[in-house]
């Protein structure tokens, strides 16, 4: 087995420091109101939030980008079917390179047709937020192939999300399904262990998120950058 390189994908965080002050003063359920709709977290260079609609990069930005070697990702994760058809084309409009998530298929790649972004959706059956996913591994295996007939590059595995199987096995059957076609594995990737697991089972790249948000990947490492490179340092195996 040699380098798995993954994808490391940053969810969004909520940081709401100073919360557990203010529930002195005011019930837990009105220091969670409050903070609705709030983002209190600034980039690495003190940016501000700002919505996914309102970002726009010009034909010499994407060149940069591009230029570095650099792949753009985004993820879905909207629970209703218009929410994820609306991510799609800001993805599409943004020239994303690779949307992951939802289910709905056919209808996201007629959203991105005549756009450069793959698709790589959710197979089985997903709910909720966080999301769990529902599905056997024939399940898996078979949404797979159907995912691949209506024209999506691979798909996005939430193995470890599994409700009715072993998250290896999924692993195993979207392998099958998917041919050579890219198997891209997201949700609770939280070490090492599993890192090697799901490319021994046929996995191409991984999302992380939570684990390296809140340092828990590594906790001898504080700092987001330590935390990724312990990320990439895992994934380069014999």
């Amino acid at each position: 087995m040699g380098s798995f390189r993954p994808t490391v994908l940053l969810t969004a965080a909520l940081l709401a420091a100073g919360l557990a002050g203010a529930a002195f003063a005011q019930s837990p359920d009105e220091a969670l109101a409050e903070l609705a709709g709030q983002v209190l977290s600034t980039g690495p260079n003190g940016e501000t939030p700002a919505a996914a609609s309102s970002v726009s990069l010009t034909d010499a930005e994407m060149a940069q980008i591009k230029d570095m070697g650099a792949t753009s990702y985004l993820e879905v994760v909207s629970e209703t079917p218009e929410a994820c058809l609306n991510s799609a084309r800001v993805g599409g409009e943004l020239g994303i390179d690779c949307l992951l998530g939802g289910t709905a298929a056919v209808e996201i790649l007629n959203i991105l047709k005549g756009t450069r972004t793959l698709y790589y959706p959710f197979p089985g059956k997903p709910s909720g937020h966080p999301t769990k996913l529902g599905g056997t591994p024939a399940d898996i295996e078979a949404d797979c192939r159907k995912f691949l007939d209506a024209g999506c590059a691979g798909v996005d595995l939430l193995a470890y999300r599994a409700t009715d199987a072993d998250p290896l096995e999924l692993v195993k059957a979207a392998r099958r399904g998917l041919g050579t076609n890219r198997l891209i594995v997201a949700g609770s990737i939280a070490s090492r262990n599993r890192i090697r697991d799901i490319a021994e089972a046929g996995a191409d790249a991984f999302t992380i998120g939570s684990a390296v948000l809140d340092g828990s990947y590594n906790n001898t490492k504080g700092l987001l950058q330590s935390q990724i490179s312990s990320v990439l340092a895992d994934s380069n195996f014999a």
